[in-house]
């Protein structure tokens, strides 16, 4: 392996700057990415706690004009007070877009913002509609980035119980066909029969864990989804088990039975089955690929790939151990540069490599906010927190390298 601190900051980190000296060796990387997360402190972004303050605004709002629909002057005043909720939101998401371009220009720890987003983008999670629209930072700073360090399984829960997670795959309304809420409304005659969703437990083995080719077939999908069932959250509380909404008796989920026993079902059977996934081999596989894809190549050398699989099998996830063999191994420092940084990327490291004051990014207003910030993005193809889909943004520089793009 040769060092080589320029290649650091352009490959591992968020680009060169005029101002700030790039790592003098991995070790030195390793240490800053344990340390102290100063950019969180220095460019605050709203937690997702926070951010349920708006939500509970925003539905008092709205109940209160269903309330007054009788009184139009009333049900106005209210109509009101919501849109100035959807608007605070709104020019709040643009700062906080602000404040991660800042962090990534003026830090020393480039490698934490690179691993934020590249594991926000892992467990790609977006509002559908209203408030929610604009939550993607908040459960980033909540979910994300104070495990990026830690171990995989931890990650995977804490993405997987999110709010926002949960209301991006409609997990949050996902009721057991069997549940005891179920069956109180086919009682009720509120509806004909229950459909299962299986939205998230198809996104969790595909995406999250296992991969595309791991190995697991439709009925681990559909025992993971009755499994998940339960899994919801409240604006006044965050997320909740709801047992009464959980799917009774016994899941098998990849040979592993959880469940079943007397009493109501449990989050503690939820959570092993996150775990058993997060430790899984395909897991190991999926997860190594991707960081080596990320970081060095499209089509990274099967080496790297195996040995930071081989590195996730033994440390059971552990995080930082997959990232000290990642910049132990000689071909993350190959000085050939084969990835092309994607929109954000790029705009974060051009104001980087200018060294752009603070000061000019806090006289911006949410009409600046667009000219400079969203509307470039757009342009190259990445709107700001919009991806198409659960699987996030693409990796492929090709994606990337276009006549309407980059």
């Amino acid at each position: 392996m040769r060092f080589d601190p320029e290649l650091a900051d352009m490959r591992f980190g968020t680009g060169l700057s005029p101002a700030i000296a790039p790592p003098s060796g991995t070790a030195a990387m390793l240490a800053r990415l344990t340390g102290p997360d100063d950019m969180a402190q220095r460019f605050p972004i709203e937690d997702f706690p926070a951010f349920m303050a708006r939500m509970q605004a925003n539905r008092a709002a709205r109940q209160a004009r269903g309330r007054s629909k009788d009184n139009p002057e009333e049900a106005a005043r209210h109509l009101k007070a919501q849109r100035l909720v959807k608007r605070d939101a709104r020019v709040a998401q643009g700062q906080w877009l602000g404040q991660q371009i800042q962090r990534r220009s003026h830090t020393a720890d480039g490698l934490r913002e690179r691993l934020v987003g590249f594991w926000a983008d892992h467990f790609t999670a977006q509002g559908k509609a209203g408030v929610m629209q604009r939550a993607a930072s908040p459960y980033v700073e909540t979910a994300i980035r104070p495990h990026v360090t830690g171990r995989f399984a931890d990650l995977v829960a804490a993405a997987v119980t999110a709010p926002l997670m949960l209301h991006y795959l409609d997990q949050e309304a996902a009721i057991g066909p069997n549940s005891l809420t179920a069956q109180a409304l086919l009682a009720e005659g509120r509806v004909k029969r229950i459909g299962l969703n299986e939205n998230l437990a198809r996104e969790l083995l595909e995406l999250h864990t296992l991969g595309v080719d791991g190995a697991y077939g439709q009925d681990d999908v559909r025992e993971l989804a009755e499994l998940l069932t339960g899994l919801t959250y409240q604006p006044q509380v965050g997320f909740k088990f709801q047992h009464k909404m959980a799917e009774p008796g016994a899941e098998t989920v990849l040979g592993v039975v959880y469940g079943g026993g007397a009493g109501n079902a449990k989050l503690a059977d939820v959570l092993a089955a996150l775990e058993a996934l997060a430790a899984h081999p395909d897991s190991a596989r999926h997860i190594a690929r991707k960081l080596a894809v990320h970081f060095v190549a499209d089509d990274p050398d099967p080496g790297l790939v195996d040995q930071l699989a081989a590195t996730f099998a033994a440390t059971g996830g552990d995080l930082m151990a997959v990232y000290a063999t990642l910049l132990d191994h000689p071909v993350a420092w190959d000085p050939v540069l084969r990835n092309v940084k994607p929109p954000f990327d790029f705009l974060a490291s051009a104001c980087r490599a200018l060294a752009v004051p603070p000061d000019l990014f806090l006289a911006m207003d949410e009409r600046a906010i667009q000219r400079n910030l969203r509307a470039p993005l757009l342009r190259m193809g990445q709107p700001w927190e919009r991806p198409a889909g659960p699987d996030g943004w693409p990796e492929e520089d090709g994606v990337w390298i276009n006549p309407l793009g980059l």
